[in-house]
């Protein structure tokens, strides 16, 4: 038996997650103390592995409650899915380890490229690899190819958006300002056409955006206000 602090030590999950496992019925623990304390046992350990393969998986945690209670539901397909997962994240970090290897030897002949833009464009192409899944990497190239001159002008557009958000809090406009909602609706309008509006896409940019320090070469501690900005500007307050 395994006391929740104890299992939480020592398999990196909080005691907090725990907890949460249990309020919803996802993990609920086989046994208890005398005094009403958890108390997890080796199944119980085996079923948080499964719900944490699942999680990594990209479901959510409701919808790792529905495939632990379906009928085909076997601990092996989950191990399967899992590495059939890591599969496709090697062959793409591969894929981009030829990337950078080309861009290198392109690079070592073009003397008018700096280093700093060598370094943004490494930043950008292991950075793909961290937040986005095969497929949305795919599902990107496809849409950037079928869209290209499109995606350029969305990229060329960026900065000047950033500018005129930037010199609407700077004047102190309040979000709820039809002019700064509309800068607002503009902002939504270039994610969407970078995203394709697929919202699992637009959570990596997000996470992405609210976990590096700098991204393309923007410094993220100047944008992270500006995207809290627009976030009020969007919820009216």
């Amino acid at each position: 038996m395994w006391k929740v602090g104890e299992l939480a030590r020592r398999s990196g999950v909080t005691v907090r997650t725990l907890h949460h496992y249990h309020d919803i019925g996802l993990l609920v623990p086989s046994g208890s103390t005398g005094a009403g304390h958890r108390l997890y046992t080796d199944a119980d350990l085996a079923k948080l592995q499964q719900i944490l393969v699942l999680r990594q998986l990209g479901l959510t945690l409701e919808q790792v409650g529905e495939y632990l209670t379906r009928d085909d539901y076997s601990p092996r397909a989950v191990i399967e899915l899992r590495l059939q997962q890591l599969r496709e994240q090697i062959a793409t970090a591969d894929r981009l380890r030829v990337q950078l290897e080309g861009l290198s030897r392109l690079l070592d002949r073009a003397e008018i490229v700096s280093a700093e833009q060598f370094l943004q464009t490494i930043e950008a192409l292991t950075m793909i690899d961290k937040y986005y899944t095969p497929e949305q990497l795919a599902n990107m190239q496809e849409r950037y190819s079928a869209n290209i001159d499109r995606i350029k002008e969305v990229e060329a557009e960026w900065p000047r958006l950033m500018a005129a958000v930037q010199a609407e809090m700077d004047k102190g406009t309040p979000p709820t300002d039809p002019a700064v909602q509309a800068l607002a609706q503009k902002w939504d309008g270039l994610v969407s056409e970078f995203t394709g509006g697929d919202p699992n896409l637009q959570a990596s940019l997000k996470k992405m955006y609210e976990s590096e320090p700098t991204v393309a070469g923007m410094d993220m501690g100047k944008m992270r206000p500006m995207m809290e900005y627009v976030q009020r500007a969007r919820t009216g307050e």
